[in-house]
C-alpha cells in the first residue's frame, strides 16, 4: 500500500508530463513566441513554472535550502530574457527536483497541517500541493496553445 505522499508524488508527475512532453519539442526559436497580444512568450512561462515550483518547495514545504529569485512572480510581466533553453531546461529540471526532493520528505501527518501564504491564504499542505499540480497543468495548456499557434 502507498503512503500519501507516493501516491501523492505519482499524481503530481503524471500531471507534469502535460509540461514535460512539450519541452521534449521545443526549439529556441519557439521561447520568444506569444499568442496575438498576449504578455507571456513561451520562454516565461516555462521560467514562471519552474519559479513557482521552487517557491513551493521554500514556502509551503519548508525547503531552506532553496535559494529563488522568482523573477517571472516579482515582474509580473515577460521582460523579453526567457530565451536560452538549455538555461531553461537546466531550470525547471532542478525546480522539479528540488520540489520532488522536499515533498518525498512529508508524513501523512505533514499533508494535514496548516500553512499560509499571501497567494492563496491557509490550507493543508495536501490543499496546497493542489495548487501546484493544476498550476503547472494550467500553464502548461497555454504553453502548449503558444507554442501551437503562437508567433513572435
Amino acid at each position: 500500500m502507498h503512503s500519501k505522499t507516493e501516491l501523492l508524488l505519482e499524481l503530481w508527475v503524471e500531471s507534469r508530463t502535460r509540461f514535460t512532453k512539450l519541452l521534449d519539442g521545443i526549439t529556441e526559436a519557439d521561447l520568444g513566441k506569444k499568442l496575438g497580444d498576449s504578455p507571456n512568450s513561451a520562454g516565461f512561462l516555462i521560467r514562471h513554472i519552474g519559479d513557482v515550483e521552487l517557491l513551493f518547495a521554500k514556502n509551503v514545504f519548508g525547503d531552506s535550502s532553496v535559494k529563488v529569485v522568482a523573477k517571472t512572480v516579482i515582474d509580473q510581466r515577460d521582460t523579453g530574457e526567457w530565451t536560452n533553453l538549455e538555461e531553461l531546461n537546466g531550470y525547471v529540471q532542478d525546480s522539479f527536483k528540488k520540489l520532488y526532493s522536499i515533498v518525498s520528505q512529508q508524513t501523512d501527518e505533514d499533508w494535514e497541517q496548516i500553512i499560509s501564504t499571501k497567494e492563496f491564504g491557509t490550507k493543508t499542505k495536501s490543499e496546497a500541493f493542489g495548487r501546484i499540480v493544476s498550476h503547472t497543468a494550467y500553464h502548461a495548456g497555454q504553453l502548449a496553445i503558444v507554442l501551437k499557434y503562437g508567433h513572435k
